[in-house]
């Protein structure tokens, strides 16, 4: 059984009791630590579960069904309040154990910074690996008011361990210039755009490795008011569904959405969105765990 995670009371839409039979692992790392502008990240990952339950298992757009997936939601990893490096290597450890079981890691978050500790240990048993970036800002700051594990550093941290030239960002458009400048000299951005661009790059990283980091204020906040850091000018619910269902099209190896803060969403239509997502994201990268 996973380490440091609690099994949550009410678990995500349609997920399996049985742990050996699935193929995604779903988990929750509820870190809010290092959030500069709104907390509330911390909240994202149950409310997503809650939303869920709103949703129906049957996609239209897919013509797939849930209920012909095995997927196991393991809860939230218990982290430490405030404590950044013991929260990093908590999240860690339970990514490797996922990994280790042959599965498919997929995380919802808590803050971006949560994604470095997940990439670490994918990269760690996928040599090669892309990492496919839809956030509204770049994250490539090599520090942060002194701080160099940020959710404003995270994507630089990232680019150490993979390397520049395989991390592709979506979305983009807010940021430093001098992170701009970074991104342009060393790794592969996409300012505004989201599914004109992943289109033109898919031949290129076809066959590779993939991981997948989706920030949930790449959408425009119009449609997802709920998240830290809101940027205006983003793209629409339908853009990024496309953009995910493109991503069957890719050997993926993991997954994380993060930055949903309910408290900022009245509405919750930030939290279903995130749940339509992992739903939609299940049935196209969790193809080869279909059971049924």
């Amino acid at each position: 059984m996973l380490k440091f995670t609690e099994r949550c009371p009410g678990c995500f839409i349609g997920s399996t009791e049985d742990y050996a039979q699935a193929g995604i692992v779903i988990v929750g790392a509820p870190m809010d630590f290092t959030v500069s502008f709104r907390p509330g990240t911390r909240q994202g990952p149950q409310r997503i579960r809650e939303v869920s339950h709103g949703l129906e298992e049957y996609s239209v757009d897919l013509d797939l069904d849930l209920a012909d997936y095995s997927y196991y939601d393991a809860g939230d990893v218990i982290l430490p309040f405030g404590a950044i490096q013991e929260s990093l290597r908590r999240i860690g450890l339970v990514t490797a154990e996922i990994l280790a079981g042959g599965k498919f890691p997929f995380v919802m978050g808590g803050e971006h910074l949560i994604s470095y500790a997940v990439i670490k240990e994918v990269a760690s048993v996928h040599p090669g690996l892309v990492v496919v970036h839809f956030d509204a800002h770049t994250d490539l700051r090599d520090e942060y008011y002194g701080e160099r594990l940020s959710h404003a550093t995270v994507m630089r941290r990232v680019e150490e361990i993979i390397g520049g030239k395989n991390l592709y960002q979506f979305g983009i458009r807010s940021g430093t210039r001098e992170e701009f400048d970074f991104a342009r000299k060393n790794c592969n951005i996409f300012v505004d755009r989201v599914v004109e661009p992943l289109l033109e790059i898919l031949p290129q990283i076809k066959g590779r490795p993939v991981f997948v980091s989706l920030d949930i204020d790449v959408v425009d906040p119009a449609y997802a008011p709920g998240t830290g850091t809101p940027e205006p000018g983003g793209c629409t619910v339908r853009e990024i569904m496309r953009a995910v269902h493109l991503l069957g099209e890719l050997d993926v190896v993991g997954f994380d959405l993060v930055e949903v803060s309910p408290l900022h969403d009245p509405s919750e239509r930030t939290a279903l969105l995130a749940a339509k997502i992992v739903r939609e994201a299940i049935l196209t990268v969790g193809r080869r765990n279909k059971s049924k």
